[in-house]
């Protein structure tokens, strides 16, 4: 059954064409990986998904809901950049993630104790609560994403959203965050959408990976066609050597 479910999606920009004709399917608790080459509308897409754009045709809804025309509680979103409050501690920046889901309500007296203990479950969960007093700045880049989407977790969201997540960390934190995202993915069952430039990536975190490309190209004027899902791979088949993939779709291989 679906669960995120987009129908004929179109956006433009000033009259010129991004994406058009999306259409997809996705079931809950499902990991997409989105791949594809620069400016073919990945993170355009990503933002429609958030509700940040809304496409001019078509829809896309979660859980069988009315089109979202803003951004919501039950999607969250992590960027390549470390999307944290540089003067909040660690601890804050927990907090704030609740305090999106509350309106910025002031906490007191229970209330806020009761927050405080959440906050502290939550950076037990991600690994943080050796440093819930210190600020940002002074963790490595691999801690600060961890921040990063332990905050947007607070909120509770049935949608993350990761655009380009593990870009910035260097290789070996790179693996660490793979292996902290699948676990985290098993423990909430979230349905989740990352953008990535890294294919071997792509296919090893999704259960699909979904490939952005123009099917149709004007040599004359390159932007008049928009991009689209042109590839819909199952990647939960891990029996299935990546290289033999990339041999069977040469298109795939960046220029």
């Amino acid at each position: 059954m679906s669960f995120v479910s987009v129908s004929n999606v179109w956006q433009a920009y000033g009259g010129r064409s991004i994406l058009e004709r999306v259409n997809v399917d996705i079931a809950q608790g499902e990991f997409i990986s989105i791949v594809g080459a620069s400016g073919c509308g990945k993170s355009t897409f990503l933002r429609m998904l958030l509700a940040e754009e809304t496409p001019v045709r078509g829809d896309i809804r979660i859980d069988g809901g009315e089109p979202a025309r803003e951004p919501g509680l039950e999607r969250g979103v992590v960027f390549q950049r470390y999307s944290v409050f540089p003067h909040m501690t660690v601890r804050e920046n927990i907090l704030a993630g609740e305090g999106f889901a509350t309106g910025w309500g002031k906490l007191f007296g229970a209330k806020r104790k009761a927050a405080n203990e959440r906050a502290d479950q939550m950076l037990a969960r991600i690994g943080l609560n050796h440093v819930a007093d210190q600020y940002p700045a002074s963790l490595s880049g691999g801690m600060q994403q961890r921040l990063a989407i332990g905050q947007a977790l607070t909120a509770k969201p049935r949608v993350l959203l990761l655009d380009e997540p593990f870009g910035a960390l260097d290789p070996g934190t790179r693996l660490q965050m793979h292996d902290f995202l699948m676990e985290l993915k098993a423990e909430t069952g979230m349905t989740v959408f990352m953008v990535s430039h890294d294919l071997e990536e792509a296919f090893k975190l999704g259960d699909r990976v979904l490939v952005f490309d123009k099917p149709r190209w004007d040599p004359v004027d390159p932007g008049l066609y928009g991009a689209t899902i042109t590839y819909d791979f199952d990647a939960r088949d891990k029996g299935i050597p990546f290289q033999n993939i990339l041999d069977q779709y040469p298109s795939l291989v960046p220029a």
